[in-house]
């Protein structure tokens, strides 16, 4: 067992975070999130999905937002794209990342993208070729590894089927994502080590939602096995809309803390990312779901 001594970080509140806000999120706030997680050293910052304004309205602005950020050198801004309508877009829009997304079992795939797993796979195969021909990276996700809301247990089987698909047509990172957070640690292990048989460990990332509050430590699993990689959402932002019950990716703030205490590398301000989550928690009029973030605030500045 040799756990990473540095993790790569990518966050994803500013898409995965607030793409299911039932209140419009101005392109403003949008961006200014985006600029000051820029400025609190995450490397990766998921900055929003160019889909349907008809089935994601949050996302709406998706070209807006990409012209009005602050781009750093060295640091990555890849957005969601569901097929070759929206890869065109992104491309249009000057993006040099996408994501596409497939899922692990057929009932969510039907209520996600209203396909079958193999006619995603045939679609994100067109836009996999496009993409890396025009000099575009392609990183791929798949949901529901650790347990569906709707087919309840997950084989890793399946979610190995589908990540070596995605890594046959030039990903290079397949996701494993606990979606509902129904996941465990055991489960979590099961799953890298099938995927891992066949895709090279480092090109693993894990994306653990907090639901049943499983999130660390199905991440500290996942870096057992030497994952080095992982999702998460400033102050614990998100859900899924077809995930019911199902809350935000797992804080920002509190995988540092976690990574800061064993020793391992990230480059991020702890004080800066704090400060980006204050920000978007204040313009959605809500308290964050970071408990790092919330000890922090009620410590004077000395035991900070």
């Amino acid at each position: 067992m040799v756990i990473p001594n540095k993790v790569r970080i990518v966050e994803v509140g500013p898409r995965d975070g607030l793409q299911n806000e039932a209140q419009q999120v101005p392109a403003a706030i949008k961006i200014e999130l985006i600029d000051r997680l820029t400025d609190a050293g995450l490397p990766v910052i998921e900055a929003t999905a160019f889909v349907s304004p008809k089935w994601v309205p949050q996302m709406a602005d998706a070209a807006a937002v990409m012209a009005g950020i602050r781009r750093k050198a060295g640091v990555g801004y890849p957005v969601l794209v569901p097929n070759r309508k929206g890869l065109d877009a992104a491309i249009a829009a000057g993006c040099d990342e996408v994501v596409v997304f497939g899922a692990a079992t057929e009932a969510f795939s039907q209520r996600n993208t209203n396909c079958s797993i193999d006619e995603g796979l045939a679609r994100f195969y067109e836009v996999c070729a496009e993409a890396i021909a025009r000099g575009l990276r392609v990183r791929g996700d798949i949901s529901v590894c650790l347990g569906c809301p709707y087919e309840g247990e997950v084989a890793p089987s399946q979610v190995t089927r589908v990540a070596r698909a995605l890594y046959a047509m030039g990903c290079y990172e397949i996701t494993i994502a606990d979606t509902i957070g129904a996941g465990t640690p055991g489960k979590t292990r099961a799953v890298i080590e099938d995927v891992a048989q066949h895709i090279p460990v480092a090109k693993i990332a894990g994306h653990f939602h907090d639901t049943y509050g499983q999130a660390l430590a199905n991440t500290l699993a996942a870096l057992e096995c030497g994952v080095a990689t992982f999702d998460s959402s400033v102050a614990g932002l998100g859900g899924c809309p077809y995930a019911k019950g199902a809350t935000g990716n797992v804080a920002t703030e509190d995988l540092l803390y976690m990574l800061d205490g064993m020793g391992i590398a990230t480059g991020i301000d702890m004080e800066k990312l704090i400060a980006a989550g204050s920000f978007i928690c204040a313009a959605l009029g809500r308290e964050t779901q970071s408990r790092v973030a919330r000890a922090r605030a009620g410590k004077p500045a000395a035991a900070k």
